[in-house]
């Protein structure tokens, strides 16, 4: 068998896997996006069940809890995983 012949096997092989890789890259993007809103939304949530004192305590989890996920997120965007480098 000619190598050339086991690149034209190995060449749909790798398309596929290209396609199946650019599928990753726009599942995370935008579940990095629905991370940074939803981070957002929840420290607005909590900052106004705190500030209007509707249920400070379960405020200021909601408050954490987002900026818990803000970092979280942004680590994920700083050093993401190996299939989008």
């Amino acid at each position: 068998m000619r190598p050339v012949q086991a690149f034209q096997l190995l060449s749909p092989l790798t398309d596929f896997v290209n396609m199946l890789i650019m599928y990753f890259v726009e599942i995370w993007n935008f579940l990095i996006f629905i991370g940074r809103v939803s981070g957002v939304v929840v420290v607005l949530v909590g900052a106004i069940l705190w500030f209007t004192d509707v249920n400070p305590g379960r405020g200021k989890g909601l408050v954490a809890s987002g900026i818990l996920l803000s970092i979280v997120v942004q680590y994920f965007v700083i050093y993401p995983p190996s299939f989008l480098a």
